[in-house]
């Protein structure tokens, strides 16, 4: 029998509009914060390091939170879009704060205002933002191919915007005047182009009526609006094996970018060439958005996710075992070739992972008849908040334990060392974790067999 169709392709190419706006946010944060910093501001990187994994501590407190009050609103907008709409605002204008530092502020000031900006900013705006963007897959939708479509659409305007950003942000810097105030002015343009585009995404879709979201197979009435409290939402996800795979998985990959955002220290130091790194942007976002195209194909050719991600991140592994081969080779082509292997293979699933946790999503509810989406959408904001600040935080610890001083032009030889364990072997060991998960991460197989055992059921009776 044939799914139902929601949408239009503006609908679907709208809706992916708005990872240009997460992304002006959380690639431009993830790859320019440290070395601002560092090399602008002066700061220690172990001390930065301290603080952004002491903001992770309120991080953890909001995800559940803000998906459980999305899953309970009710407006004329629908559940998420509200949240999306609105918390933009904040993000917007705790971005342009974090790039401000004062320079004239001594330094405990100069921390202090970098840490609220940045818990504001992760723990509040970002977070109500992000959940309710990813809970939209699963709230203007019922249709797979609908759901993997607009996973596709929207991580190619991410990864299309991360090598917007990647490749320009430093000239932009220099063209704005440089320094402090080069900073200043660049993190305002892409503050204000997010919030425009973000407003343009969440007004193109329309979110179901929540009667129509509830007609799907189970012995429960599916008009009955289940009613549970924060408690009672983190216990169903916890409850949910396949979305604390979700949320490793998505840690990992976070942690995997932080530790790739390192590659701005790595051609600056390493390979004595900062413009690299854009190069290397290049090299990395091209597959990753030709491997989107065809992933939607690709799902329906395969029947189903769970091999093509499998089989994708092996290739991944392999592709950063051998950008390791050519680190130590020191060929910056054979870098560059297999840099682009590695993120043909994590294409699919990042193109495929908001339908992964739809499934997760529809597990709860073939399990325990509660409806739950912006609550298992926390999943993609705590996974991209711990892991992206957790692997900051790291690499701030690692580049203050090597010696680093961003103030030097030439670093000691213990730095050298600790730049190419991070950016060479880390992200392999990384990769070879999250091929392990994705192995045991069949969602779709364990559906099937629920809907099977319910029809069994419904028939004896």
């Amino acid at each position: 029998m044939q799914e139902k169709k929601y949408l239009k392709w503006y609908n679907k190419v709208g809706y992916g509009s708005g990872d240009i706006a997460g992304n002006v946010v959380y690639a431009f944060l993830s790859s320019f914060v440290m070395i601002y910093l560092t090399n602008t501001v002066g700061l220690n990187p172990g001390v930065v390091g301290t603080l952004i994994a002491a903001s992770k501590f309120f991080d953890g407190i909001t995800d559940i939170f803000f998906g459980a009050m999305i899953d309970k609103t009710k407006s004329r907008l629908g559940k998420a879009r509200p949240w999306m709409l609105y918390a933009y605002i904040g993000c917007a204008v705790t971005l342009a704060a974090i790039f401000a530092i004062p320079v004239n502020l001594g330094k405990t000031a100069q921390y202090a205002w970098f840490f609220i900006a940045y818990t504001l900013l992760n723990a509040v705006f970002y977070t109500a933002n992000n959940i309710a963007y990813s809970a939209l897959t699963a709230l203007v939708t019922k249709n797979s191919k609908e759901r993997v479509q607009m996973g596709s659409y929207r991580f190619i305007f991410a990864f299309g915007t991360s090598l917007l950003i990647q490749s320009i942000t430093i000239k932009a810097v220099a063209g704005c005047g440089g320094g402090a105030a080069g900073w200043r002015t660049v993190a305002i343009i892409y503050a204000l182009i997010g919030l425009a585009v973000n407003t343009i995404s969440a007004l193109s879709v329309k979110e179901l009526p929540e009667k129509e979201l509830n007609e799907s197979g189970g012995t429960k009435d599916q008009n009955t609006e289940e009613k549970y409290g924060l408690v009672a939402a983190a216990r169903l996800l916890v409850s949910n094996r396949f979305y604390l795979m979700i949320c490793g998985v998505y840690i990992l990959q976070q942690i995997y970018g932080a530790m790739l955002n390192m590659g701005i220290y790595y051609m600056t130091y390493v390979l004595k060439n900062e413009n690299l790194y854009g190069v290397f942007s290049w090299a990395i976002n091209i597959p990753l958005i030709a491997a989107l195209v065809v992933t939607p194909s690709l799902v329906a050719r395969w029947k189903g996710m769970y091999r093509l991600n499998l089989r994708g991140y092996m290739l991944g592994t392999l592709g950063r075992a051998l950008v390791v081969v050519a680190g130590y080779l020191g060929s910056v082509p054979l870098m560059l070739l297999f840099t682009g292997i590695a993120a043909l293979g994590q294409g699919p699933w990042q193109g495929d992972m908001n339908a992964v946790i739809a499934s997760c999503s529809e597990y709860t509810w073939l399990t325990k008849h509660k409806r739950v989406d912006g609550t298992m959408y926390s999943c993609t904001s705590l996974g991209v908040k711990l892991g992206g600040g957790l692997g900051t935080a790291i690499a701030g610890w690692m580049l203050a334990a090597s010696g680093f001083d961003g103030m030097l032009e030439v670093q000691p030889e213990s730095c050298m060392r600790m730049l190419h364990l991070m950016y060479l072997w880390i992200p392999m060991f990384i990769n070879l974790a999250i091929t392990l998960v994705l192995s045991r991460m069949n969602v779709e197989g364990a559906n099937e067999k629920l809907r099977q055992e319910m029809e069994m059921e419904a028939t004896r009776f």
